[in-house]
């Protein structure tokens, strides 16, 4: 079984990671997207429960409030992370999604560096600097789930 999961706080750079280890060929989820959540902010359950049944290998990208009920079903949990100003400056320039363009959002992302990341940062296998360039990441988990296969 080689399921991932990259999460981080907004910004740090999970979308662009999934769409180079996309572009690669592997098999990837951005949960961000296209229902995978529901209105309270937490994941479809059975629709995740579906699909890790169904990819025993697939790489999953997401934040949210219930994903450690699944963490025993990823092989990695990997958190990206990078420092603050980093994360701000690039949701303020950032033109796929529009979370943090108000000041009310911009102070819970602030907010959910000090309470969230550190809870991201307890269930994560791994914790990779999302300033490096994203080959670079994605070729670290490739490497993960290479060395993750069965031989």
């Amino acid at each position: 079984m080689t399921r991932i999961l990259i999460t981080g706080m907004s910004g740090t750079g999970k979308t662009t990671l999934l769409n180079e280890l996309a572009s690669r060929g592997c098999q990837t989820v951005d949960t961000d997207y296209d229902g995978w959540t529901t209105p309270d902010g937490t994941w479809d359950e059975p629709r995740i429960e579906d699909l890790l049944k169904a990819e025993p290998n697939i790489v999953v990208s997401g934040t949210v409030k219930n994903q450690a009920r699944f963490y025993p079903k990823f092989a990695e949990i990997i958190l990206l992370s990078v420092p603050i100003d980093v994360l701000l400056d690039r949701i303020a320039k950032r033109t796929n999604n529009p979370y943090g363009k108000i000041p009310e959002q911009l102070a819970e992302i602030r907010s959910y560096v000090i309470t969230v990341e550190p809870l991201l940062r307890l269930g994560a296998t791994q914790e990779l600097d999302g300033r490096l360039p994203s080959n670079v990441l994605a070729d670290t988990v490739q490497c993960l789930a290479k060395d993750l296969a069965p031989t």
